[in-house]
């Protein structure tokens, strides 16, 4: 799919996975997480990315405020 914005959105895409073909191409990539159950990589920290873990859990597990005992 050819997109006049990839190259600005390649500039936000933090995306780590070498075999993703869907890189700066957002719509594509939201469309293909959200059918997936999934949120994609640039709503996550650049460490938790890396996990490759898109779910849904992990993200609201990563953005709970931390509980003390």
């Amino acid at each position: 799919m050819k997109c006049p914005n990839k190259s600005m959105n390649m500039e936000g895409c933090n995306c780590t996975y070498t075999g993703c073909d869907k890189a700066g191409l957002c719509c594509e990539c939201v469309r293909y997480h959200r059918k997936k159950g999934q949120i994609p990589a640039c709503f996550f920290p650049a460490e938790a990315e890396k996990t490759f873990n898109r779910s849904i859990d992990y993200f609201v597990e990563l953005h709970q405020p931390a509980r003390h005992s």
